[in-house]
């Protein structure tokens, strides 16, 4: 929803990377502190600590949708199969409307080097996670977070 993507982006203004940003939006919902929150979420910027793999928002979204309905039973097979399911819907449903769910794709940047481009660029696809992430009642296969454009 708008909130969300407004409260994203102040957080990518502020400096917190893609990731961060994703996550902290959620904070309402996940109820982690901030400073747990961005802690753990602060490896995930830059596509993987700058390696430009898969895009930060993209892992803020998988990690809000772990901490509001993933499993924590290793012999819940049924509950990993639908959790795994949700994952790769919104991965899917990411890339259908970005191109792709990987930094150096969406950036149009093909080398491993940091990001050159501007900062209001890097935004404008950074938000993508907030944007089309909102959270609606589980469903028992592939619900919880969808992804849509909100505007």
């Amino acid at each position: 929803n708008r909130m969300r993507r407004e409260r994203a982006m102040a957080l990518f203004e502020e400096g917190y990377n893609c990731a961060q940003s994703v996550f902290l939006a959620f904070s309402d919902l996940h109820g982690m502190d901030t400073h747990t929150a961005a802690a753990l979420s602060s490896s995930f910027g830059g596509g993987m600590g700058r390696l430009r793999e898969v895009c930060g928002a993209v892992s803020g979204m998988f990690l809000t949708a772990g901490i509001l309905y993933g499993y924590d039973d290793p012999g819940a097979r049924e509950e990993k199969a639908a959790h795994y399911a949700r994952i790769q819907e919104l991965a899917k449903a990411f890339e259908e409307k970005n191109g792709s769910i990987v930094c150096r794709e969406l950036l149009g940047d093909d080398s491993q080097s940091s990001y050159t481009g501007s900062g209001a660029d890097h935004a404008d696809i950074c938000e993508g996670g907030a944007v089309y992430a909102r959270v609606r009642q589980p469903q028992p296969v592939g619900g919880g977070i969808s992804v849509q454009d909100v505007d």
